[in-house]
């Protein structure tokens, strides 16, 4: 178990109807919390990193703090970048140990998009690492890549079916109606694209923008072909508030606590979402 690529653990997850979650850590403790949530309830899990965290953090601290917390686990976990539209960026990833990276080209035209995931690919096999693609840009806010809702659009399943063809993809993200960030309203989900992709692809598709979605359109998609959900901006929220909160209840002046209280309150709402998506159980 232990380190393991996104691709095994999401086949298996695709064949047996469930779904890994794919949780955007923002520190070490975040990172910690994932881990130890899976390591719970025996749940594979996915540690993703955006960009901007790799950046701020560095690529050294990251990859560090993920083979400590890896190396010796009971559970499959792996660590993953995040939408990346720079080349040498994803390769830097690569380089220092990443299992996959997902290249954003859902923005660009549709045979350039083709084009450079398959140089990614190239480049995640020569380091055994597996990919995530995207076709459609997916609404809303992630890592800074802001896509207006009147530019975001549901991918062509015929068009997904032909970029698919050929490519040794671990996942893919095909624009189905989620949003990244709070949704404003209810989201209209494209249920019939989401099957239809995937009966015909036989990827496992990954669900962006799940924080917020009610727990019967997880299923749902989760049941269609989703094997790898999102959570993003839950973590965010979850993050900041829970450390306000306690400062705010106790008034004290000792970092470790506040700490403290927001590693717990992280790890159990990542128990929930992965109860929620059916993992909880499948590390074995």
């Amino acid at each position: 178990m232990a380190i393991e690529t996104m691709t095994k653990m999401l086949r298996q997850a695709r064949s047996q109807g469930y779904a890994i979650g794919a949780f955007n850590i923002v520190d070490y403790s975040s990172m910690k919390a994932a881990v130890r949530a899976a390591e719970e309830i025996a749940a594979p899990v996915i540690v993703q990193t955006s960009t901007k965290t790799v950046k701020y953090w560095g690529h050294a601290s990251l990859i560090n703090w993920f083979r400590e917390l890896a190396n010796d686990s009971p559970v499959p976990v792996a660590i993953h970048l995040d939408h990346c539209k720079d080349l040498d960026f994803i390769q830097q990833c690569l380089d220092a140990g990443w299992t996959s990276v997902m290249f954003d080209g859902s923005s660009m035209p549709y045979q350039e998009n083709l084009a450079l995931t398959r140089e990614v690919l190239a480049m995640a096999d020569a380091a055994g690492a597996s990919v995530e693609a995207e076709l459609g840009p997916i609404g809303g806010v992630e890592d800074d890549i802001f896509v207006k809702e009147v530019d975001a659009h549901l991918a062509d399943p015929e068009e997904a079916i032909r970029f698919c063809e050929g490519l040794d993809l671990g996942v893919f993200a095909p624009a189905i109606g989620t949003a990244h960030g709070i949704y404003k309203g209810k989201p209209k989900i494209a249920f019939n694209r989401i099957e239809k992709i995937a009966d015909i692809t036989g990827l496992p598709l990954a669900l962006h923008g799940g924080t917020g979605l009610a727990d019967e359109v997880f299923h749902r998609c989760i049941s269609l072909g989703c094997a790898k959900v999102n959570i993003s901006t839950q973590i965010k929220h979850t993050f900041i508030d829970s450390f306000v909160s306690y400062h705010e209840t106790h008034k004290e002046y000792e970092p470790l606590k506040p700490l403290a209280a927001q590693f717990e309150v992280l790890r159990q709402e990542i128990v929930e979402k992965m109860e929620l998506f059916g993992s909880a159980g499948r590390a074995g």
